[in-house]
């Protein structure tokens, strides 16, 4: 039994071989993340490809911590696959069918698949709601109704990945505060001339109506409670490196938080949080005087 396990074992120019091929697939995802942070913002729900020649979903896939060529592609995959499921469920749909009644169609899919997929707190990486609104996160059955699938932001991503492969014009709207519960965030259909929010933490949640009196922001209420903002692509892969940067945060590694905090800021130069919490997060590596011009 050793002599055939000895037969398995890497020699050195083997290993080598092996790390430069994992090397030179993360340079080309570092290449591609670059081209997102640096590139500029395109049209929200602009069809195809936005930062640069990064889309949403590649840029999310990026932000939420894909590390090699293989597993990029491979979550690349699981988007195209989920969308043929839609496509066969609802053929006659997508052939005749309103860009309003395509959108709800998905919407209501995504729903039947998982009734259960809003979880507070819950996943906001698009490669961990992929997984389980496949049923492929944790052993999970296919369509078991029991397992969550993400929260606010993770939905919301989600379905407006699968919306945009479809055609769609979408976007998001960000809430500071919204059920008591801190900030939100959810999906805008630009059809026909006017916007319809889909709140995707409710399963009735499609043309939701409850959002449409918080005002813009920069009107109304001093403290920004329940305003509005408008988001776009770039500002959607924004709040996925925020949240990365916050569970670095909570974990006390400072310099990864800071590094995820500026790749926010990069991407959405107003998002106020973001600069708070970097300023924040170098008051706790001691570097108070730098952190001074953060929370201004």
């Amino acid at each position: 039994m050793k002599r055939k396990l000895a037969k398995l074992e890497k020699t050195p120019s083997q290993r080598q071989a092996i790390c430069q091929e994992h090397a030179s697939k993360n340079k080309k995802l570092a290449k591609l993340e670059k081209t997102l942070l640096e590139g500029e913002k395109g049209e929200k729900g602009e069809k195809g490809e936005k930062g640069g020649e990064v889309g949403l979903a590649k840029g999310a896939l990026l932000a939420s911590g894909v590390e090699t060529e293989q597993e990029f592609n491979r979550y690349l995959a699981k988007v195209d696959r989920l969308c043929q499921r839609i496509v066969d469920t609802l053929c006659d749909l997508f052939e005749k069918g309103s860009d309003w009644e395509k959108a709800k169609g998905i919407f209501d899919w995504l729903w039947r698949a998982k009734p259960y997929r809003y979880e507070y707190g819950g996943s906001f990486r698009l490669t961990e709601v992929l997984d389980a609104q496949l049923g492929e996160k944790g052993g999970g059955v296919e369509g078991g109704e029991s397992e969550k699938v993400g929260n606010c932001l993770g939905l919301t991503l989600l379905y407006n990945v699968l919306a945009q492969r479809f055609g769609l014009m979408v976007g998001a709207a960000h809430l500071e505060d919204a059920f008591g519960l801190g900030p939100h965030l959810f999906t805008v259909l630009y059809t026909g001339g006017r916007t319809i929010d889909i709140e995707n933490i409710f399963s009735d949640g499609f043309d939701y109506r409850e959002h449409q009196g918080a005002p813009p922001m920069g009107v109304g209420r001093e403290s920004g409670e329940g305003k509005r903002e408008e988001w776009g692509d770039r500002e959607l892969i924004a709040d996925i490196y925020h949240s990365v940067a916050n569970e670095f945060f909570a974990s006390g590694k400072w310099e990864r938080a800071i590094e995820n905090y500026d790749k926010s800021i990069t991407l959405h130069p107003k998002y106020t949080r973001a600069y708070l919490n970097k300023g924040i997060a170098l008051v706790q590596m001691g570097r108070a005087e730098e952190a001074e011009e953060w929370f201004r």
